[in-house]
């Protein structure tokens, strides 16, 4: 979007948490001093002696502002140790704060380790669920974006055999809702349309391959459309995001994980970012986990975290120009 020119007092300010320690998070923070972003002032959460010791060659780390958060205990590169696991949700715990006093306008995340959050006794499935509730948000939506593909999904960090039973009238509804007022509001689009994928092969085939497309999905379009969201679906999948969908589509929503990430992924790895619909504060996230087996090598590629940093700016500028 057009912006008119402003002070560096007005920049945006972005808040960033550097994730897990042994992963690549720190030095993908140190990587961005190596970039152009929009002009924005970074604030970067992170423990200062891992930051410098991560930082690839090259590295202007004056262009950070660095909010020291202590490491529990040092931390290899590319080995888990979950008596780092609270830091790790201090990090969050703390971004998440300064986004909500003011201090900071978004707040971008570099990738955690789900699992070692969970075995340290910390309920946590994921940033988007672990942020939601934090946030006293009941049901937020992930989207992923790459270039000019949008997809949501209806459930996230679900195991497969439990999708079925969670895909509800009511769920659907709420995220149609979600995903209307978010396009408009902070993406900008006057008159978004919204695709849903079905559930099952050929969308059920008119309940012959499963029938949650008949009982569940279509009502809440209905719904949907009575409210004066422009939805059209459900789809099969793989016909979802062919080329003539893509150009009258403006999103997509999936009904799980699996079904819409690797269509995203496959158009833009590396560059897509993941923002949370729903919340009351701007978040936006990578498109990749911790990869430990590139952690401290230099060579992990900055270019979703960039990405990340760049939609959080764009989406401020959005909600300052609506208020």
């Amino acid at each position: 979007m057009r912006r008119m020119s402003i002070s560096r007092a007005e920049y945006p300010r972005i808040i960033i948490t550097s994730g897990e320690p042994a992963g690549i998070g720190p030095e993908l923070c140190a990587q961005l001093t190596r970039v152009d972003l929009p002009p924005c002032e970074l604030h970067c959460l992170v423990d200062q002696s891992l930051l410098e010791t991560r930082a690839p060659a090259g590295s202007k780390l004056d262009r950070l502002k660095i909010v020291h958060r202590p490491l529990a205990v040092p931390s290899v590169a590319g080995t888990l140790d979950s008596r780092n696991a609270g830091y790790v949700v201090r990090l969050l715990d703390d971004a998440l704060e300064s986004v909500k006093n003011g201090a900071c306008d978004a707040m971008v995340t570099a990738p955690v380790q789900k699992s070692v959050i969970a075995a340290s006794g910390v309920p946590f499935s994921g940033h988007t669920e672990y942020l939601a509730e934090r946030c006293g948000t009941p049901k937020p939506v992930m989207m992923l974006v790459a270039g000019g593909l949008r997809i949501a999904l209806a459930t996230t960090h679900l195991p497969l055999r439990q999708v079925p039973d969670a895909i509800t009238q009511p769920l659907v509804l709420h995220i149609l809702r979600i995903m209307h007022a978010d396009l408009k509001n902070a993406f900008g689009i006057k008159n978004p349309r919204i695709a849903v994928c079905g559930l099952n092969p050929h969308a059920g085939e008119v309940g012959l391959l499963g029938d949650e497309e008949i009982r569940q999905i279509s009502p809440a379009i209905e719904v949907a459309r009575a409210e004066n969201i422009d939805v059209v679906g459900p789809i099969p999948a793989d016909t979802a995001f062919v080329p003539s969908q893509l150009v009258k589509v403006d999103a997509f929503l999936a009904m799980f994980h699996d079904q819409g990430l690797p269509v995203l992924k496959h158009a833009g790895f590396g560059h897509a970012v993941n923002v949370t619909l729903g919340l009351p504060v701007i978040r936006t996230s990578v498109d990749h986990g911790t990869a430990l087996s590139l952690a401290g090598t230099g060579r992990a590629d900055v270019g979703s975290l960039r990405a990340a940093v760049e939609l959080a700016v764009d989406l401020t500028y959005r909600r300052r120009s609506s208020h």
